[in-house]
């Protein structure tokens, strides 16, 4: 432990310019919050003033910022009570001892995926305040009613496609692991598998099993009937959706506003049902989390469970950016159908493994698309070696 406070010190003296923080005091909470989050938490920080005399100092970071800021700054006292970061933070800042376990009065007001997220273990890290997913957007000029189920896909997309004139029936960015989970884990393909404890097992590694070569089997007959292209990377396939030469395409909410602004007549739902089960796409959860080194964790969970996990706060949140909120009572009242479609995507989702471990998998796992989705190796053996070589690297760190 000693090491790593030098450690910081000396991180610390490097980075000093861009440090500006003061150190968690007693008696004084210290938040860090992006811009987006900045202006909701200084308000709610002058009422838990107002009543309890406790000074708050919301200051903001940039959102990439506040992790590795406290990595540095915490174990030299001079990071602060309570942060605003996103779930997948959780296997650096845990097996690091920043954060602390909270106790969270409120569980039952909030999703259960979101929870999840959060969760380390049997201890909870973060009050989590939104959610998110991918899902289908489809063109309802092409496509007036979403299919449910994969044959339903099929059907549609067979009726859609025309390869000559570059029109097609589905698409999802290649070769893009994210996007393509879903399908994976619809009959049972999975990442990581779990330990006893409930933490995730980095050499329990699913991603070749029965279920995902079957997603990535009914994707390769998709690019062989020409109702999905290949080597369609991100920006091609926004291009083509908002030209109308897209039925079908699979990302999230991040795209809405393009989508928006191009004037496509579109809807957000699920992905279709595969082999009568429900594909589980990554979930990203953002929350708040409390400082290990915090002087204040009675008054930081104090001012999370009364102040943050309240429906007030929720729609506040969500007024200033206007993603699906976590909180199960505020979700109910929104109206929005692509928020509505993003919550339900998410919470039939899983969320990213958090664990370091995840680093590795992602280059193994892209190489073995391309070699699926270009026709140079069987989904079975191709996944078989990218689980090989990504066990390896894990074993190998």
């Amino acid at each position: 432990m000693k090491r790593f406070v030098v450690l910081a010190l000396v991180l610390l003296s490097v980075v000093g310019a861009a440090l500006t923080a003061t150190a968690s005091t007693e008696g004084k909470l210290l938040i860090w919050a992006d811009e987006l989050r900045t202006t909701v938490v200084t308000d709610l920080a002058k009422e838990f003033t107002a009543k309890y005399k406790v000074p708050v100092e919301v200051q903001e970071l940039g959102f990439g910022d506040i992790r590795d800021q406290l990595a540095v700054a915490a174990p030299a006292g001079k990071g602060p009570d309570i942060i605003v970061g996103a779930h997948d933070w959780l296997g650096q800042l845990v097996t690091n001892g920043l954060i602390a376990p909270i106790d969270f009065a409120k569980q039952k007001d909030f999703s259960p995926v979101a929870l999840n997220a959060f969760t380390w273990g049997k201890n909870l890290y973060g009050v989590p305040y939104a959610i998110e997913s991918i899902g289908l957007f489809y063109n309802k000029n092409l496509v007036p009613n979403p299919p449910k189920t994969w044959d339903e896909l099929l059907t549609i997309g067979r009726r859609i496609s025309d390869k000559a004139n570059k029109k097609y029936g589905f698409v999802i960015p290649q070769p893009d692991p994210y996007h393509t989970f879903p399908m994976m884990s619809a009959a049972g393909g999975y990442v990581f598998g779990t330990n006893p404890d409930g933490t995730l097992n980095p050499l329990d590694v699913g991603l070749n099993n029965q279920g995902a070569v079957r997603g990535l089997e009914l994707l390769v007959q998709l690019i062989k009937e020409g109702i999905m292209p290949t080597g369609i990377d991100y920006p091609t396939m926004m291009s083509l959706f908002k030209e109308g030469r897209m039925g079908m395409i699979v990302t999230g909410p991040w795209a809405i506003a393009e989508i928006r602004e191009a004037k496509v007549n579109y809807g957000f739902t699920k992905i279709p049902m595969i082999d009568g089960k429900a594909p589980r796409p990554f979930v990203g959860v953002q929350g708040f989390m409390i400082s290990s080194f915090s002087k204040n964790k009675m008054l930081a969970k104090a001012f999370l469970n009364d102040y943050i996990a309240t429906e007030a706060t929720m729609n506040a949140l969500f007024n200033k950016d206007p993603r699906p909120t976590a909180h199960l009572a505020l979700a109910a009242k929104i109206t929005d159908p692509d928020i509505i479609g993003t919550f339900e995507s998410a919470n039939a989702g899983i969320p990213m493994p958090a664990i370091p471990e995840m680093a590795s998998v992602w280059t193994a796992w892209s190489n073995a698309l391309e070699l699926i989705f270009n026709g140079k190796m069987t989904p079975q053996k191709a996944l078989d070696e990218a689980v090989v070589q990504i066990i390896a690297t894990i074993k190998g760190q």
